[in-house]
């Protein structure tokens, strides 16, 4: 079960970081349902773990990127969020990981 997890957030991070480059707009969208479906995954399996505020943090976010009602942000700050959303996840993956070492 952690390494679906893991898998999704990952996905999710390499995901964002690509937003960073001149992709074809259906890529943008393909993202948004990626990451409506994955954030909402991640938010359902840290509620099933009494996570309250990743739980939190994960359902905003599926709900920042769902695809339905378009929040225009413009690029540059789509690109800040997604850099931070991408560093974000990857240091989730790292502080779990430190903690199992443990």
């Amino acid at each position: 079960m952690k390494s679906s997890e893991a898998l999704i957030k990952f996905a999710l991070a390499i995901m964002m970081f690509l937003c960073l480059l001149d992709m074809p707009y259906g890529y943008y969208q393909f993202v948004r349902f990626v990451a409506l479906i994955g954030f909402g995954i991640l938010a359902y399996k840290a509620n099933e773990q009494n996570k309250n505020t990743e739980m939190i943090i994960y359902g905003g976010l599926a709900l920042f990127f769902q695809p339905f009602f378009k929040l225009a942000l413009g690029r540059e700050i789509w690109n800040i969020v997604d850099v931070i959303v991408g560093i974000g996840l990857i240091g989730t993956l790292v502080m779990n990981r430190n903690k199992s070492q443990y």
